[in-house]
């Protein structure tokens, strides 16, 4: 890149840094600060999202959607505002080739850049899917991206600590460990699954993106951010009030029952895989399970298939990924929720 490039790009890179650095300082980092003394001083985040302080989520209704719809959003709106900043940042405002540099090859490299960079952003899977977007358009390989979605939730290190002092430090590990392999293992299958020819339409599409005019950058930030807005958010509002009405069809009545058995611990995988929860939202959920009684087998589950995707966040992700890629990382996420209930009953928890 030339000086007088450099020079052009300095002034909306800047912004771009400013943004992501000062939006998640106040979304992110100074309330989980906050947190993670509560949860040192309490064992305790607050109540379960899911169900409160019930043994089940309410009877499928409008106000089961309305009322789930509600707290979740209370829970989330100023991260799903950042994420749409920050998506539509990276389209409008990072030149190409700083992003393809980190994060456009198919090399396991770039798999690790996504999933260090998505460490500090702490996002919940919804609200980092919309930067995901960003980066895609902006030709990042698909295992960097999948690295970086996934890594937000699954990886967040507030999460991790919440997790310590309201579970335990065993629970802790247990989801770093395979979490770790969940990350970096499906962001490079996802580039080891992408075909010659879709790279090939990968790299035509950079060089077009490179040879055009810049225009106005910050005046085409705002287009891209209304265009993301009024494409991602309708489905996820309707999703998250689907999903709010079904919590109970999803979620059976918690108590002894719900035991090691092989069939609740595949089921609660593919639950927590459906269902769209805040970050560190696993935390309060699986504590107030294990207090009616249900086996730790199924928390397990829950503990890996909860944060790293959704059923909101796969239909936000359907146009940046082809589908047996995404359709491949949601199997697989489920067997990572198998593994972690059945590690979670090994190992005595």
């Amino acid at each position: 890149m030339t000086a007088a490039r450099r020079t052009n790009v300095a002034p909306q890179v800047a912004a771009f840094i400013i943004l992501a650095v000062a939006g998640l300082a106040y979304v992110k980092w100074l309330p989980f600060y906050d947190r993670a003394l509560v949860a040192a001083a309490q064992h305790s985040i607050g109540p379960s999202i899911l169900m409160g302080g019930a043994a089940r989520p309410p009877a499928p209704s409008w106000d089961a959607a309305l009322g789930y719809a509600l707290a979740y959003g209370q829970a989330t709106w100023t991260s799903m505002v950042l994420g749409l900043l920050l998506g539509s940042a990276v389209q409008a405002l990072l030149p190409v080739f700083w992003v393809t540099r980190v994060l456009g090859g198919y090399r396991f490299g770039s798999t690790l850049a996504g999933g260090v960079l998505a460490i500090p952003g702490m996002m919940c899977t919804c609200c980092a899917a919309p930067v995901v977007v960003g980066l895609r358009r902006k030709q990042a390989a698909p295992g960097a991206a999948i690295s970086f979605w996934l890594g937000n939730s699954v990886l967040n290190p507030a999460t991790l600590v919440f997790i310590g002092f309201v579970l335990g430090w065993r629970w802790a590990a247990l989801r770093l460990v395979l979490g770790v392999a969940m990350v970096f293992g499906l962001g490079y299958l996802a580039n080891r699954m992408t075909t010659v020819r879709e790279a090939a339409r990968s790299d035509a599409a950079l060089v077009g993106q490179a040879t055009a005019p810049p225009g106005a950058p910050f005046r085409r930030w705002l287009q891209i951010l209304g265009g993301m807005t009024l494409r991602l958010v309708p489905e996820y509002l309707v999703l998250v009030l689907l999903l709010g009405a079904a919590r109970a069809w999803l979620f059976p009545a918690i108590g002894p029952r719900i035991d090691d058995s092989l069939g609740w611990i595949a089921a609660f995988a593919v639950a927590g895989a459906l269902f769209v929860i805040p970050t560190a939202g696993e935390a309060p959920i699986i504590q107030a399970m294990l207090a009616l009684g249900m086996g730790v087998g199924p928390a397990g589950a829950l503990l890996m298939t909860l944060p790293p995707i959704s059923l909101p966040s796969l239909a936000m992700l359907a146009r940046s990924f082809p589908p047996r890629i995404l359709a491949v990382v949601a199997v697989a996420v489920v067997l990572f929720g198998l593994a972690g209930g059945a590690l979670a009953i090994g190992l005595g928890f």
